[in-house]
């Protein structure tokens, strides 16, 4: 679900459905029914005090006619469904009223305060500090040998932050389609980043030769040489290219053997995740260069798209590999529920959208089915989703209580997610951080230390375990 940021950032002016004066004749009792409507359909992608509707643009308009336009007919590029069957017209009218006037006017977009007062969680102390700020959405962070910062924010902006907090715009960033969920997204170092001094990142990439906004997800490593990054090779792209602008994916992350997985979104069409022959809602494998594993599960399936490992995915935010249990995990955002976590295995179909514990945005069943044969199960699933987005594992000693725990983000409840592991299982779950703001990324860094990247307004903030 988190997968949608724009469901209601409406455009294209409305032409003639007769509702310019819809707010002078909504009632207080409409307006409190807009809002219980709002918080459980819409406040998973837009927040729950319509934070994401502050000092944005109004891709299809701002007025009432054009709000109730894209609740009732949907903006399908956008992956917002139509809600006409799940309103009536006068709720309709109030629920584009109550998003127009800003909701109740109740402080809407505020954020929780991060001054470093201790935080006492179930098994650790910590503190919080902010390390950067003047982000927009940090998608992606990685530590250079040294201890500096690279991150990647989705407006198609590339920092390198140094050890004095000093942040500098990086150039040779390629263009991105920087609208919807797409823009500059993960990044990740080479394992060997010091022999030979690749970095990677994911991007929602323009087609070849294209005129218009259309694309997909592509993989492009890259050097850094003082402030700008040189000998750019894009070793991979999503096929086949759509003008929809959700459900990118994507994350990256290499196993012990030096192959590289990234993450790809079904792209709003949910059979794309149960076909072979597109790379959209897969889980992918290369070699470092952007060759083919000789070994990839589908490599001599005719048809197949060659770099799939694995597929029947929604929209993949978390990827992150273990290396004391050789082990692959990954978060995916379901629809209205259905979030899960899972353990990935090569060749294996993770079920999406045949098998899921949600259902549609707009209420409507999805599916009857949470199992089928030659389908696997989540190793643990959310209902109702809390969006998770960003995901490590704490390898390191500086929270001895959390080691070995899962840790991702909640787009959607705004807090930090501890899943507590026990011998390679899901034993429990805390949340950490409430309030914070829509956690984006999560990042232990080469000494273990845990950093969140965290939108609205864009940071990255460092816990600093208290052990005594």
């Amino acid at each position: 679900m988190l997968s949608i940021h724009k469901v209601f950032v409406f455009l294209l002016p409305f032409i003639g459905v007769g509702l310019a004066t819809v707010s002078q004749n909504t009632t207080e009792t409409e307006l409190n029914v807009a809002h219980k409507n709002y918080l459980f359909y819409c406040a998973g992608c837009h927040g729950d005090k319509l934070e994401k509707f502050e000092n944005k643009q109004w891709l299809y308009g701002s007025n009432e006619a054009s709000i109730y336009k894209s609740i009732k007919y949907g903006q399908d590029e956008m992956g917002m469904p139509s809600f006409d069957a799940a309103f009536s017209e006068s709720e309709l009218r109030a629920l584009a009223a109550y998003i127009k006037q800003g909701g109740f006017k109740s402080g809407a977009g505020a954020v929780a305060s991060t001054k470093p007062t201790i935080i006492v969680s179930k098994e650790q102390r910590f503190i919080v500090d902010t390390v950067v700020t003047g982000l927009e959405i940090p998608w992606g962070l990685d530590f250079l040998p040294d201890g500096s910062m690279l991150i990647a924010d989705r407006n198609g902006k590339m920092y390198h932050v140094d050890k004095n907090k000093k942040r500098i715009e990086l150039s040779g960033v390629p263009k991105v389609i920087a609208k919807g969920q797409g823009g500059l997204m993960d990044i990740k170092l080479h394992p060997d980043y010091k022999s030979n001094g690749w970095i990677y990142f994911s991007y929602s990439a323009y087609a070849d030769n294209a005129t218009d906004e259309i694309g997909n997800t592509a993989i492009m490593r890259a050097r850094l040489k003082g402030n700008k990054l040189i000998d750019q090779e894009r070793i991979f792209k999503a096929q086949p290219d759509t003008k929809r602008r959700h459900h990118y994916g994507s994350k990256i992350t290499f196993d012990n053997e030096g192959y590289l997985y990234f993450s790809v979104g079904e792209r709003g069409e949910m059979q794309n995740a149960q076909t072979l022959e597109n790379d959209c809602g897969k889980i992918h494998r290369l070699h470092d260069d952007g060759k083919i594993p000789i070994d990839n599960p589908f490599i001599n399936v005719k048809n197949a798209m060659p770099s799939i490992y694995s597929y029947g995915h929604r929209n993949p935010q978390g990827l992150v590999f273990n290396p004391e249990r050789n082990e692959l995990w990954s978060s995916e955002h379901g629809p209205k529920g259905g979030d899960e976590i899972n353990l990935i295995e090569a060749g294996k179909n993770y079920g999406w959208p045949e098998i899921c514990y949600g259902i549609n945005y707009n209420g409507t069943i999805l599916t009857e089915f949470t199992e089928k044969e030659g389908m696997e199960q989540p190793e643990d699933y959310y209902v109702p989703s809390i969006a998770p987005c960003g995901m490590d594992i704490n390898l390191g000693d500086k929270y001895p209580a959390w080691k070995g725990d899962i840790f991702m983000g909640s787009l959607k409840f705004k807090y930090l997610e501890r899943v507590i592991m026990r011998d390679g299982k899901v034993a429990g779950h805390e949340k950490l951080l409430e309030n914070i703001g829509r956690v984006r990324n999560v990042k232990l860094s080469p000494d273990g230390y845990l950093y969140i990247g965290v939108e609205s307004p864009g940071k990255i903030l460092k816990l600093i375990p208290v052990n005594e």
